[in-house]
């Protein structure tokens, strides 16, 4: 399925009990079409009013950067969102 420029795959999986968690299972062509892998550092944001969970790959972080630099940068980008993208017209 494609929305807008975006396409999106739809997969139906259940809530599996893991140890003493709950988790999601996922396929291997799932993982491989968002480039994740085993041990890959993930980020869950939780849109309680909208009932979703987004699960997204964290960068890696280079050499000599500090680990709280995209965390700033995410920060400031929404921050200043109006701004950034009124610079994309001048």
């Amino acid at each position: 399925m494609a929305i807008g420029a975006m396409k999106v795959d739809r997969l139906h999986r259940k809530i599996t009990k893991i140890g003493n968690s709950l988790g999601v299972t996922f396929t291997k062509e799932a993982l491989k079409k968002v480039d994740l892998n085993l041990g890959d550092d993930v980020e869950i944001i939780v849109h309680e009013n909208e009932g979703e969970i987004v699960l997204r790959k964290l960068p890696k972080v280079p050499q000599g950067l500090d680990p709280r630099f995209f965390e700033v940068l995410e920060a400031n980008v929404q921050r200043y969102r109006k701004t950034i993208e009124g610079l994309k017209d001048r």
